[in-house]
């Protein structure tokens, strides 16, 4: 399909880049900031109602794009993420600067939220690498937004290096696989390696060097190193979105990598994600166990969630990969309205130490009771929306005869409850310092029951959420 022609099916994103340089304007000549926020909030609201799930796949701008079912559920995913997080910095309070709410946060996420969209359509290496280094790029600066900070620049700074080395060595790897095929489409890159005689040991290798990349960019290990520092120096509400929007669409890209490209040598890459997975969750639940600060303990979480979802790309069979979008939806609701949570608990203690949740049931017998069910689901425990996700994967792995794997996962989400039930202990049995109730923001009450009521909702009718995933699986 031709430019002009595409412009038609492109009308969200044209609405988010004209709310972008309209905050940008608007920044210039309105002190009050939270105007600047609320206008991009409208913009992606704006591009959520234009939003329309296609019947079928339509390539874009001569196949750089791909506008699919799969694609749109990303679109939808990364909109309502970066919706949550504009209403949560409203609500914010940072501890270190004075100012609450600066205008170019806002114009950021929505050229944030443009690029992950286009993460979710690109169709070939060039536009994956491209849209991947645009998100890549907005998170350094998010990262690092608090300028006098030393721990926001410091995670800004490694941030930045570990994620210069990961793009690095995926550039790498695409050179090869264009070197061996002369494409760089996914389509004809797999009828390139399926009817022409190419070395298998580079093909593979050209993959693995592709999958540093994404692995960086959803915290799997070993690439991950990057990921507690980032998410303890950021702002609350950057961390809240960086556990979940670029993960998630970059599972996007590495799905549709996986299964465009390089499905015939499915029985390959399907045993180095087993490894990868079991190590993934393995370490980021085994290292969750000793932290004291709320942020690093979820930051570890996040990375042990990676390797569930894992679980269901490395099995890769019909349960497998429904799994996959199905725990991205559980994680989604969970996590956000986590850090939620914590945001709140933030603003009114001024740490984040989990020392700081001592009594957080009779200060706030509400916000506890939320947290309690959040951690409840990253925990996996029925009838919560983790649960959900956690039946499809391990049901995945067991269908495919992946007992190993299976087991795994059962005794790290075993682990897991450990440090979950420390909070939830720490709220409910142990003395609070003082009585002086947490304030509740209108901000940010309003995303908090919408996740505490999906993740209920998704444990308890999960049929509404699945047949959304089953119209979306059109790769």
């Amino acid at each position: 399909m031709d430019a002009v022609t595409s412009l038609t099916y492109f009308v969200p994103e044209l609405i988010l880049l004209g709310t972008a340089f309209a905050a940008l304007l608007l920044d210039l000549f309105i002190p009050k900031k939270e105007v600047v926020g609320l206008t991009g909030l409208a913009g992606v609201l704006a591009a959520l109602a234009f939003a329309r799930c296609p019947a079928d796949a339509y390539p874009l701008f001569y196949g750089f794009f791909l506008l699919d079912p799969f694609s749109f559920f990303f679109k939808v995913a990364a909109l309502l993420i970066v919706a949550v997080t504009l209403l949560a910095f409203l609500a914010y309070r940072p501890r270190t600067e004075s100012v609450s709410f600066p205008g170019e946060f806002t114009v950021l996420f929505l050229f944030m939220a443009f690029a992950l969209i286009l993460m979710g359509s690109s169709n070939n290496l060039l536009m994956i690498f491209l849209s991947l280094e645009f998100v890549s790029v907005l998170s350094y600066l998010l990262t690092g937004f608090l300028k006098k900070d030393s721990h926001s620049k410091e995670a800004a700074l490694k941030y930045l290096l570990f994620g210069s080395v990961a793009s690095g060595t995926m550039l790498y790897g695409m050179s090869i696989l264009f070197g061996l095929t002369g494409a760089i489409d996914l389509n004809v890159i797999h009828e390139s390696l399926v009817s022409t005689a190419v070395p298998q040991g580079l093909v593979l290798t050209s993959l693995f060097l592709i999958l540093v990349g994404l692995g960086f960019k959803i915290s799997m290990a070993p690439f991950h190193m990057w990921a507690p520092d980032v998410y303890e120096g950021a702002l609350t509400p950057v961390t809240a979105f960086l556990t979940v929007g670029p993960k998630a669409l970059g599972f996007a890209v590495l799905v549709r990598l996986l299964h465009t490209s390089f499905l015939h040598l499915q029985s390959e890459w399907s045993a180095v994600l087993v490894a990868l997975s079991i190590l993934t969750m393995t370490l980021g639940n085994v290292v969750a166990i000793s932290q004291t600060n709320i942020k690093r303990l979820l930051g570890y979480s996040s990375i042990a969630q990676a390797g569930y979802i894992l679980m269901g790309l490395a099995v890769s069979n019909e349960i497998g990969i429904r799994g996959v979008l199905v725990y991205l939806i559980a994680y989604a609701f969970t996590n956000l309205g986590a850090f939620l949570c914590v945001i709140l608990v933030s603003n009114h203690c001024g740490t984040d130490e989990i020392d700081s949740y001592a009594g957080l049931s009779e200060k706030s017998p509400f916000l506890a009771f939320a947290l309690t069910v959040f951690l409840l689901s990253l925990a996996g425990i029925p009838p919560l929306a983790g649960f959900i996700g956690k039946f499809y994967v391990f049901s995945s792995a067991i269908q495919g005869q992946f007992i190993t794997l299976a087991v795994a996962a059962a005794l790290n989400s075993a682990v897991a409850a450990f440090y979950y039930f420390k909070v939830v202990r720490l709220m409910y049995l142990a003395p609070a310092p003082s009585r002086e109730p947490v304030a509740h923001p209108a901000f940010l009450l309003i995303p908090l029951w919408i996740a505490l009521i999906g993740t209920v909702v998704m444990g308890v009718f999960p049929n509404l959420f699945i047949q959304f995933v089953e119209r979306s699986l059109i790769l």
